[in-house]
């Protein structure tokens, strides 16, 4: 029960941390290779959507089944604690993002287009939408990254298993 459980969680967080890497070339590739700005965004948009759902499902899971192993008493290494409060900081962070940040981004967007019948690469830049989408879009870029860099630590983490694991490197 413990092997599978442990796999699980890896299945669960390599999923979320692949996706998150795949996401990074879907971006890049769509602002590349699309007509315009406003194509590649909602390739994007759409993409990061769907990623956070990911996200979000893959990372319960992993709080799931680490709960599980530590209930079952299989696996109760110090780490795990750490590793519980790593992934419930990306699903905050991912929530956050997908809750937040990303409808007021597309409030802007849609502000952007009523007041000057275009999108955002084409509106002025010192438009305050536009000023506030560019700061949204940054901190979007800040949270995505913090994910990652997190679920890489969680990836490390999760390889500890026993004390004598964890004693060999004292």
């Amino acid at each position: 029960m413990t092997i599978l459980l442990r796999t699980l969680r890896l299945i669960c967080l390599s999923t979320w941390v692949g996706a998150l890497v795949f996401f990074g070339f879907v971006a890049k590739v769509a602002f590349q290779n699309l007509p315009n700005a406003f194509q590649a965004g909602l390739v994007v948009r759409g993409s990061l959507l769907q990623l956070h759902l990911l996200g979000e499902a893959a990372g319960v899971l992993y709080l799931l089944f680490t709960v599980a192993l530590i209930a079952t008493q299989r696996d109760t290494h110090p780490v795990r604690a750490a590793e519980l409060a790593i992934v419930i900081a990306m699903l905050c962070l991912t929530a956050y993002s997908q809750l937040s940040v990303m409808p007021s981004m597309e409030n802007d967007r849609a502000s952007l287009a009523e007041q000057f019948h275009t999108e955002v690469d084409h509106s002025p830049a010192d438009a305050p939408a536009h000023q506030h989408f560019d700061r949204l879009h940054n901190l979007s870029v800040k949270l995505e990254g913090a994910v990652l860099i997190e679920g890489l630590v969680l990836l490390a983490l999760s390889t500890i298993h026993g004390r004598d694991d964890f004693d060999r490197f004292a």
